[in-house]
């Protein structure tokens, strides 16, 4: 059932807007006394999910007995991040996923479901997976709180992939992202069905009917005021407001470019972007848009490591950015990828493919080890000097000495692409 929709291109919804929506949801569900908020870690720093979980904390109170956000495999939030994104909401009520032994198998995607949904490119079942405290916690209510915006992995980011990757387990995080890399990400991006929806919605029917789940969805873009604005909020216990923000997204975080883009410069916020895992939006969500030979620079003073996990860390090191068919081939000969397809997948993911140059501009990171995993590199201070943020608007921009650029402020808020290769 759809509870809520409200938002459009232009809107600019306020605190007392989403309250008054919420309230109205909430109320429509009738009292609960036990309930769970699954929004997302702090790499979702501008979705509003802060907004809404301190809103659903005003409403509920006491009854709130967890928090548990949808890490993935991220770092767990520190108690920093979460008094910064979560102000207002007691720190007491955050608990922290562990996606390699805090999780509960509920059964099996049929190996041939996802053959035919992934046209072949892989050939496997794939467990749907969720954190225990989802399965076994006793909650009458489990809000999943996240932002619709175009995602490498699934396509669109939110809804069930909220539960399934963000609280799920090793096996099904690695096998989601490696469909995804294998079927091909400029096949998904910004499409609300692909082969990984499909089987998330498969495991959705099969698998989680008997839990009792609403989602609230937020869609967030920039304005023109250079400022950040949620346009859209919808909340339903279906598929229903997903794909209503998923259409929404569509229109305000999609930018289509006139012809290839020959330069482009990211700038990776030091908050929200310590890693690669990471950092590497500002590759495949502009790969549509750039052009052969182009130049992509990301600006990186955050960056201090590849992983956000150890250990996908040192395969990133050890294997590093170097493209598809070798990262496959990789996958077909050492043991250690096949155990960790995630990782494969990113790999895949922070390619170029030869296509085009990435220059990252790093604050923590040695030239050296930027380079050894396949990225060209430049030093961070001369190139924010001759690129400062805080002077460059989004979209085209022309310097002092006539170069013409295409800046992105924030490469997670969106994807870009050009109209003769997005079809």
């Amino acid at each position: 059932m759809l509870y809520i929709a409200i938002g459009s291109p232009t809107a600019q919804l306020t605190e007392a807007d989403v309250r008054e929506a919420l309230r109205a949801a909430l109320d429509r569900l009738g009292p609960r006394r036990r309930v769970l908020i699954v929004p997302p870690d702090f790499t979702r720093y501008h979705s509003q999910a802060g907004l809404v979980t301190r809103l659903l904390y005003e409403y509920y109170g006491s009854r709130i007995a967890d928090i548990l956000p949808a890490l993935g495999t991220h770092s767990p939030m520190t108690a920093e991040q979460i008094v910064e994104m979560y102000a207002g909401v007691p720190p007491t009520l955050f608990r922290v996923h562990n996606w390699r032994t805090g999780v509960v198998t509920l059964g099996e995607v049929p190996a041939d479901f996802v053959r035919q949904v992934s046209e072949g490119a892989v050939d496997f079942a794939w467990p749907a997976q969720v954190a225990r405290l989802i399965w076994e916690g006793g909650h009458d209510l489990i809000v999943s709180v996240g932002q619709v915006v175009p995602h490498e992995v699934v396509g669109m980011a939110s809804y069930n992939k909220n539960l399934f990757v963000g609280t799920g387990g090793a096996e099904g995080i690695n096998k989601s992202h490696f469909i995804g890399a294998a079927y091909g990400m400029e096949r998904m991006m910004g499409r609300a069905d692909t082969p990984v929806r499909r089987i998330l919605d498969y495991a959705s029917e099969h698998f989680l009917r008997q839990l009792p789940l609403l989602y609230i969805h937020t869609v967030v873009s920039r304005g023109a005021d250079g400022r950040l604005h949620l346009r859209g909020l919808y909340v339903s216990d279906d598929r229903s407001g997903f794909e209503k923000a998923a259409t929404l997204s569509l229109q305000v975080n999609f930018e289509m470019v006139d012809h290839p883009l020959s330069k482009v410069v990211v700038y990776l916020d030091p908050g929200e972007f310590k890693s690669t895992w990471l950092g590497n939006k500002s590759i495949y969500r502009t790969r549509m848009a750039m052009a052969d030979g182009g130049e992509l620079i990301v600006l990186a003073p955050g960056l201090r490591e590849f992983g956000e996990d150890p250990e996908i860390d040192r395969l990133i090191r050890k294997y590093g950015y170097r493209g598809t068919p070798a990262t496959l081939r990789a996958v077909r000969e050492q043991p250690e990828l096949q155990a960790n397809l995630s990782a494969a997948a990113h790999l895949i993911h922070g390619s170029s493919e030869g296509r085009f140059r990435v220059i990252y501009c790093p604050g923590q990171l040695s030239r050296d080890e930027i380079e050894s995993v396949g990225f060209d590199s430049a030093d961070l201070a001369t190139m924010l000097q001759r690129y400062p943020p805080d002077r460059l608007r989004d979209g085209w921009n022309t310097l002092p000495d006539g170069e013409r650029i295409f800046y992105i402020s924030n490469p997670a808020l969106g994807l870009w692409a050009w109209r003769g290769r997005f079809s």
